[in-house]
């Protein structure tokens, strides 16, 4: 069973005229475009990050950064999100976060105040120390059959609404320790995919996991591996490569790293073991 669409995903998608050419001749045609705009994430007043996301889910994707930047930890922390759009093109929509009255916030620790673009989630990190920042060894017990998860993402996709319609969005999904799928969400950033998907679990305080599985239809790199090891996500499954941080970084958190997970195969490159390889 693949994840259902969400009716909220509307906005993901516009249309731009355009020529079409091809060997029989070209013409033009209404061509569906994958939306691109930036989102300000404000947390109790103050500025923390300007990124580059398709609009929707917003709350989520403002939740679920903060969950995996350490700011809040449990649903309770986030006392509301309130969401402004831009005055005019030239501005970030807006999406103001109020924490609970006693939830910490050192904001002399949080060095991410910059702008991601949807190419990648690393952008404008001052040292390599602080991708490693509050990351631990996620559950060891959970363990997952290798064909059992291929026939689970088997059908991952069909379940993209709008990759289907423009072919320029990432999509992201959390499977449960069941192999049963969760909150599956599309974004042009894959980093912005996973919060959202974490920001959806953290909503029903179903975080950390200690059991299931995240899928990504892209690449694995070494921020998508962080975000899953702070949500305590024991498996990370990748539709394309990882790369050699992204690979460390889940060895060390004792994640269990496949790529490549598509048309009935994968390679594991970090917790073989929990597939049951030695």
């Amino acid at each position: 069973m693949s994840p259902a669409p969400d009716p909220r995903d509307g906005a993901t998608v516009t249309t731009r005229r355009i020529v079409r050419i091809a060997a029989a001749g070209g013409g033009a045609a209404d061509d569906a475009i994958a939306v691109e705009g930036a989102l300000e994430i404000r947390v109790d007043g103050q500025s923390l990050a300007v990124t580059l996301r398709t609009p929707g889910h917003d709350r989520e994707l403002a939740t679920g950064f903060l969950y995996t930047e350490g700011v809040v930890r449990h649903a309770a922390d986030v006392a509301g999100a309130v969401e402004r759009a831009a005055a005019c093109d030239d501005e970030p929509d807006i999406i103001e976060v109020a924490l609970a009255a006693g939830t910490p916030l050192d904001w002399s620790r949080l060095e991410r105040r910059f702008a991601t673009t949807s190419a990648c989630g690393l952008c404008g990190r001052a040292h390599l120390d602080s991708l490693r920042a509050g990351l631990r060894p996620v559950d060891a017990g959970f363990r997952v059959d290798p064909a059992a998860l291929l026939a689970a993402v088997a059908g991952m996709a069909t379940a993209q609404p709008g990759f289907a319609r423009t072919g320029g969005l990432h999509a992201a999904a959390f499977l449960n320790a069941a192999l049963a799928p969760g909150p599956l969400r599309e974004d042009v950033g894959r980093h912005n995919a996973v919060d959202k998907v974490v920001g959806a679990l953290l909503a029903t305080d179903a975080l950390p996991v200690a059991a299931g599985v995240l899928w990504v239809s892209g690449r694995a790199g070494a921020e998508i591996v962080l975000k899953a090891a702070r949500a305590g996500i024991p498996v990370l499954a990748s539709v394309g490569a990882p790369t050699s941080l992204a690979v460390d970084l889940a060895a060390g958190a004792r994640m269990t790293l496949a790529g490549f997970v598509r048309d009935g195969r994968m390679n594991v490159y970090a917790g073989a073991e929990r597939l049951g390889i030695a």
